[in-house]
């Protein structure tokens, strides 16, 4: 006689399956743990909602702790919410945290619009109540008003001050014929994937001690170096006589994208004591386009950090480019140059190179690529410490693939050291048009003595 065992089997699964409810203890020297013992914020502009941070608690005892309340102290009236184990609220109650186990709590703030003009701060605390203890876990927000711009555009001649931040959505276009003036100290903040249009005048005034800043508007220590958060700065063929002076750009897609050549005499875009890092493509991006950059400082974006395509005029003094790319894996040279877009697009490129850097990791960062038959290449290309397999360069008195020895690339540190082969290599560049307003002195604004040392730095 065979024996049907499908029954047994079946309730041997639901018994198998039927866990134990675990034992609470109610001992006075159980103990929560916590990640943190408090949660900070760093600037939150008003009206927009922070990043979430994340409070966990660890039950380490063997037996369950049953957490009576979770609460916001200032309840609903809070700036702060919470989100506990996937729940939305300002309090719960009742939450059995079993031994060896644990829970997350996600806090966010908004912070709503006031007059003051300086950052200020919003306290409050989470308090978690079990085994008649009571722990509290203070929150700390930083405020920060701001001027808030939303897909706008500047049709008359405006400044823009260093009182309140400038936050923009979408984003924000000079229009032809119009000069947007930046002063010194200003911070112009970007939501992701917000770009500014230049189709007339960029005149950013910052200065040694003053710099303007072009960021994303996540101010978090999480976002500080994260590239791709806004698109960046764009300067349209309309665009003219733009000037870029002590600014940082970074955290972008692109830095800045340069479209066409010059109207006039004048580089399209005079680029000085700038420092553009960080970004997800590139740092400079030319259309066919005129650049003057001096002293300025790029480095870790991901493909190229100079992308100069389609021909132009490009007039390089005394800038370092630095090819490290803690994030990407790059394949391609740091700083490109070539006379050609497409079979449509092509033109002459004149290219003026002298006591700048060129390196990184790969064995090739600098490149001029001619690629058309009907176009032709200046290139004067002297004194420079260049990482390039063109040895031709060797003839005008470059340093070819000899490392500079910046002090510490890994924490942005390019000044190059005492024992570097550019030091005292630099030519004499005082009868250069640019010579009293900017060359004569470095990227910290210090004297530069010729022979001087090769890069944005000078090391005297």
């Amino acid at each position: 006689m065979k024996l049907n065992l499908l029954p047994f089997l079946i309730l041997s699964i639901l018994f198998a399956s039927c866990e134990k409810e675990e034992d609470i203890t109610a001992e006075i020297g159980a103990k929560l743990l916590f990640s943190t013992d408090s949660i900070l914020f760093d600037t939150v502009f008003t009206s927009i909602g922070s990043t979430s941070r994340r409070l966990k608690i660890y039950n380490p005892n063997e037996k369950a702790i049953l957490i009576s309340k979770i609460k916001l102290s200032g309840s609903n009236s809070s700036a702060f919410s919470l989100n506990i184990n996937g729940q939305a609220a300002s309090e719960l109650n009742l939450l059995k945290l079993n031994g060896k186990d644990s829970m997350n709590v996600f806090i966010k703030v908004s912070i709503n619009p006031s007059d003051q003009k300086l950052p200020f701060l919003v306290k409050d605390s989470i308090e978690f109540f079990y085994n008649d203890k009571k722990r509290g876990v203070p929150l700390v927000a930083y405020g920060q008003n701001a001027n808030f711009i939303t897909n706008a555009s500047i049709k008359n001649n405006t400044t823009w001050d260093n009182k309140l931040p400038y936050l923009v959505y979408k984003s924000v276009t000079v229009e032809e014929g119009v000069t947007l003036t930046i002063a010194p100290g200003s911070k112009i903040l970007f939501h992701s994937n917000a770009t500014m249009n230049i189709k007339g005048t960029l005149n950013v005034l910052g200065n040694k001690t003053e710099s303007v800043l072009f960021a994303s508007d996540r101010l978090e220590e999480l976002y500080v170096a994260e590239p791709g958060q806004w698109n960046g700065l764009h300067f349209f063929p309309q665009s003219k006589n733009s000037k870029v002076n002590y600014a940082i750009i970074k955290n972008g897609v692109a830095g800045i994208t340069c479209d066409s050549l010059s109207l006039n005499n004048e580089p399209k875009l005079l680029l000085t004591n700038t420092i553009i890092k960080n970004m997800e493509v590139v740092g400079f991006l030319g259309y066919q386009t005129a650049l003057t950059g001096i002293n300025n400082l790029f480095y870790n974006c991901g493909q190229y950090l100079l992308y100069g395509v389609g021909g132009g005029k490009y007039d390089l003094k005394q800038n370092t480019f630095a090819g490290y790319n803690p994030q990407y894996a790059r394949k391609t040279a740091a700083v490109y140059f070539s006379d050609f877009i497409s079979a449509t697009q092509v033109d002459h490129l004149t290219l003026d190179m002298q006591n700048n850097i060129v390196w990184g990791n790969l064995l090739n960062e600098f490149v001029i690529d001619k690629k058309s038959p009907i176009t032709t290449i200046t290139a004067i290309i002297k004194n420079n410490l260049l990482k390039s397999n063109e040895l031709s360069y060797s003839n005008t008195g470059n340093i070819l693939n000899t490392d500079p020895l910046f002090i510490n690339t890994s924490l942005g540190n390019f000044n190059i050291n005492k024992n570097s082969p550019g030091l005292n290599k630099g030519l004499d560049l005082a009868n250069d048009a640019y010579f009293n307003l900017f060359i004569k002195r470095d990227l910290r604004n210090s004297a530069r003595i010729f022979p001087s040392e090769l890069g944005c730095y000078e090391n005297n």
